[in-house]
């Protein structure tokens, strides 16, 4: 027996919502992130400390809502996006092949850049689309061959995700294999505090 054409319209909005549904449930996690323990205050990397010298103005906010993000679809959307978009927007290249020098951190606004840059970038787009400084963290690492790297840390209500340049996918910070050393502190981006001990490592590394 046909359908009417009412009853097949209703058939494919309903398809449709279903469609969106599954797709929006897809963008979120499989699962909660733990959420990052911190110490406490703990030395500026230098390049940071340079960069504020230039740049006083976004080296001096402090967020009044320190509560994190809450981790939305629409949220887990923008972290994705702008991870895979400045990743393929931004050539890397270090510090000493750009300036000739090590430890310079800076906008890739050339379209080059290493590590923290690609950070910068990120935390630049997802503060204008509306995040919390508090939630969006310079984060500095060691990888497992023992070189310094840095990533972004966003703080959200299911836990901490770090965004990276050496890949696209936003992971949760404890399945990086990372070591964390110190990151931005969530009440001023002039205030760095400790992850865990350890020794001063350059960040300026392109993978």
């Amino acid at each position: 027996m046909n359908s009417s054409p009412a009853a097949h319209g209703l058939r494919f909005f309903a398809a449709a919502a279903i469609g969106l549904t599954v797709a929006t449930w897809f963008t979120l996690p499989a699962a909660a992130a733990s959420v990052m323990a911190t110490g406490g205050p703990t030395s500026q990397p230098i390049g940071h400390y340079d960069f504020c010298k230039t740049r006083p103005a976004e080296c001096s906010v402090r967020p009044k809502d320190l509560a994190p993000a809450r981790l939305t679809a629409g949220l887990w959307g923008k972290l994705t996006s702008v991870t895979a978009s400045v990743n393929a927007a931004v050539k890397p290249m270090s510090d000493l092949e750009i300036y000739g020098k090590d430890e310079v951190w800076a906008y890739p606004d050339k379209g080059v850049g290493d590590c923290e840059d690609y950070v910068l970038e990120k935390r630049r787009r997802l503060a204008r689309l509306g995040v919390s400084l508090s939630d969006l963290l310079i984060t500095v690492v060691r990888k497992p061959d023992g070189e310094g790297h840095a990533v972004l840390t966003v703080r959200t209500d299911k836990g901490d995700f770090v965004l990276d340049n050496l890949t696209d996918k936003v992971k949760s910070w404890d399945q990086t294999g990372y070591r964390y050393l110190k990151r931005q502190a969530i009440d001023n981006t002039g205030r760095w505090v400790s992850i865990r001990d350890g020794q001063q490592v350059l960040v300026g590394a392109v993978q």
